[in-house]
């Protein structure tokens, strides 16, 4: 995606809403993962150390702080994200970057190994190094920006630190802060920030941004059946259908994207067996992929049959509407909503998983019991 396409069109209200004039010091942008918001909050940083104040539009793409923001140098601003998400800031240089060396080697010093429990959180120490610096000021005498995300991600020490430092904000500090799950937000960060929300784009907008940006990838050729059948299994966030086609045309064995969308798809075809589910086997063949990706695909696919019970139609796999609805012929409810809570609960921990693989034969054994009395 170019520059001048950072902002999707769906969130361009919310960007032409913002008034720079009169930016609070927290901003926390909520809404559903995969449709734009982080991309929306990098160019947002951008336009907040601008420094060509009398630019028509922010930002202005031509001062020199736009230059160092562009090439991943510009001292004011910070990103605390997790390892599985650096890839995100396309111009960051990880491997000379300060203070992840510091995180690592405190981790090593402690005896953790390189695949450490952390790598999807934000840790502890990059945060304080974070905070501290802001002691500092600003090496430009602007603004200093710091984007988070995803803010559901830091521990609850790390979050805890961040709170201090916005109920004593220091001057031209702005926090921009991403949640995919606001609910799972301390709630006393969640009342010192402005909520701003990033809504999901309507089916034909979303699809046609997807098919645009397909269209501008070299060999990545797709029908439009499949592709709308990867748009609405991805609960309509185009950003999150464009990733998942791009790895599996990629078809990379080793990349946990792609790790994830095909023990995904075996869990599903596991699940479409209904009562003749062999969880034991499903669970043997997909628990080494990532948990939160397994457990969104069950719980898309639980919904589905949810609204099919009810008189519904589904909404993520209509596809298998003919699957769904003999499925739902012999389902008990009160057992299909218990599941459901199970998945629920089992979402709130779904980064700190104690084993993938029995909490997934739990969960797969008690998805096979909803069905018959």
């Amino acid at each position: 995606m170019d520059k001048q396409s950072q902002i999707a069109p769906w969130l361009m209200p919310l960007w032409k809403s913002l008034d720079f004039a009169h930016i609070p010091n927290a901003i926390l942008l909520r809404g559903q993962s995969g449709i734009g918001k982080f991309a929306f909050s990098v160019e947002f940083a951008k336009a907040l150390l601008c420094e060509n104040s009398h630019a028509a539009m922010r930002p202005c793409n031509k001062c020199e702080a736009c230059h160092w923001f562009d090439t991943g140098n510009h001292p004011d601003f910070i990103s605390l994200v997790p390892e599985t998400h650096r890839k995100l800031l396309l111009h960051a240089d990880y491997d000379s970057d300060e203070m992840l060396k510091k995180s690592k080697s405190t981790r090593e010093e402690n005896g953790e190994a390189s695949e450490t429990k952390e790598k999807k959180n934000i840790s502890i120490e990059e945060t304080r190094n974070a905070i501290e610096n802001l002691a500092i000021g600003s090496h430009r005498g602007g603004n200093r920006v710091i984007l988070i995300y995803p803010l559901e991600m830091l521990r609850t020490d790390s979050a805890n630190t961040l709170l201090k430092s916005l109920e004593e904000p220091s001057a031209n500090t702005i926090f921009i802060l991403l949640a995919d799950r606001v609910d799972r937000v301390l709630p006393t960060i969640r009342s010192r920030c402005r909520l701003l929300l990033a809504p999901r784009p309507d089916r034909t907008l979303g699809l046609a941004w997807l098919k645009n940006q397909l269209n501008s990838i070299a060999g990545l050729k797709m029908n439009e059946g499949d592709l709308e059948t990867v748009y609405d299994e991805q609960g309509g966030a185009p950003f999150s259908a464009l990733n998942s086609l791009i790895a599996s045309h990629q078809k990379d064995d080793k990349d946990e994207l792609t790790i994830s969308i095909q023990a995904s798809r075996y869990l599903l075809q596991s699940m479409a067996q209904g009562a003749r589910i062999n969880w034991l086997e499903a669970a043997e063949k997909t628990h080494k992929a990532e948990f939160a990706y397994l457990l969104g695909s069950m719980q898309r696919w639980a919904s589905d049959l949810q609204s099919i019970s009810f008189g519904g139609n589904p909404r993520y796999y209509p596809k298998h509407l003919a699957i769904l609805q003999g499925l739902a012929k012999s389902i008990h409810t009160p057992k299909l909503l218990y599941f459901w809570k199970l998945l629920t609960q089992a979402r709130r921990h779904e980064n700190h998983p104690l084993a993938n693989r029995i909490q997934l034969e739990a969960l797969l054994a008690q998805y096979q019991q909803i069905f018959g009395m």
